[in-house]
């Protein structure tokens, strides 16, 4: 037997679903590398219309595409830091570090041999690019597949089109039967309705909303959300803009009427410290959606935290150290809008 091209092929992907095309880019991989690393991206986060599964689920399916592949199939949680692309790219290079140095060269032997692979379907494979020290192997794609419309044709009816790996359809027809499918089912059933709303609109409409990352004493006020989409889980306080209020005069009236924050707005007004604009295309499911952040500094009292109670969209208000946050209940990009504006 030939020695394989290389000793690590690396894959990256979110697969929300695991398709055919990527069942053969982890088969091309399986025959020129030793061993095979799957980056599952998006992990850790909360389940959305766009990553509706887990990493546990996510590895799940997949390794039950490839029961002989074993220990040479090699599946690893990847993180997002969508406004950072210089951190996405360093965690990429740690996590495969990591992984690598678990299986030392010989003696003698040169550094492993490693390299990317993938296929150029849409912009969202752009990182093929971004990593110029490892070797690229192009896959060829298998017929124009996407998982986007996989996913909701599968959320909306029920079905996937016959284009997943047996395992996999197996899978979900599953998971369909459970209550966190009929969960995000809603959450489709809710979006396509809101949607609506804007069909008779010349151009697909941009909404504005602000955010309020409001820190003191080493904690952040959250909310937790009263409506879909994302009912329950945790959130920035923040809203829409009203047609007649600047950035600034909108932040801080969402944040008095989600919280009821016992301080007064003019002290709040003071204490901002930064403000960002966060502009992701897919960071929230209703549609294209900018978020002018703003960090208030409050200045630590020797009276505690101040009292707030949820109101408005807000089922309940609360403070949570910041060491304590956990980045699968937040919503949409509300962690990573915490990560940059605090550093």
């Amino acid at each position: 037997m030939s020695k394989p091209d290389f000793d690590f092929l690396v894959f990256i992907g979110r697969f929300q679903p695991f398709h055919a095309g990527h069942q053969a880019v982890v088969e091309t991989a399986l025959q020129r590398a030793e061993r095979v690393i799957v980056l599952v991206g998006s992990s850790c986060q909360p389940r959305t219309l766009r990553n509706p599964w887990t990493f546990a689920e996510r590895e799940q399916f997949i390794r039950a595409v490839f029961p002989e592949a074993g220990e040479r199939l090699i599946l690893a949680p990847l993180l997002d830091d969508t406004y950072n692309e210089q951190g996405w790219i360093t965690l990429v290079q740690q996590s495969v570090h990591g992984i690598t140095c678990r299986f030392p060269p010989k003696v003698g032997s040169a550094a492993p041999r490693i390299g990317l692979i993938g296929h150029s379907k849409d912009h969202s494979s752009y990182y093929l690019s971004m990593f110029p020290q490892w070797q690229s192997v192009a896959v060829d794609n298998v017929r124009g597949l996407s998982s986007t419309p996989l996913r909701e044709q599968y959320f909306q009816h029920g079905t996937t089109q016959g284009e997943l790996p047996d395992a996999v359809q197996g899978w979900l027809e599953t998971f369909r039967e459970s209550a966190t499918f009929q969960h995000i089912a809603g959450e489709w059933e809710f979006v396509n309705q809101y949607r609506k709303g804007w069909e008779a609109a010349p151009y697909a409409p941009t909404f504005v909303t602000v955010d309020a990352v409001v820190v003191q004493a080493g904690h952040i006020l959250l909310i937790e959300r009263k409506a879909r989409p994302g009912k329950g889980q945790w959130a920035l306080p923040g809203g829409f803009l009203d047609p007649h209020e600047k950035l600034r005069e909108a932040v801080i009236r969402e944040l008095r009427e989600e919280t009821r924050i016992k301080v007064p707005a003019p002290v709040l007004a003071g204490s901002i410290v930064k403000e960002q604009v966060f502009d992701d295309p897919y960071r929230s499911a209703r549609g294209r959606t900018i978020t002018h952040a703003f960090l208030i500094e409050l200045k630590p009292d020797a009276h505690g935290l101040p009292k707030v109670k949820g109101g408005d969209d807000a089922q309940q208000a609360f403070w949570v150290p910041l060491g304590d946050l956990d980045p699968e209940r937040l919503f949409e990009d509300h962690f990573q809008i915490i990560k940059t504006m605090i550093g």
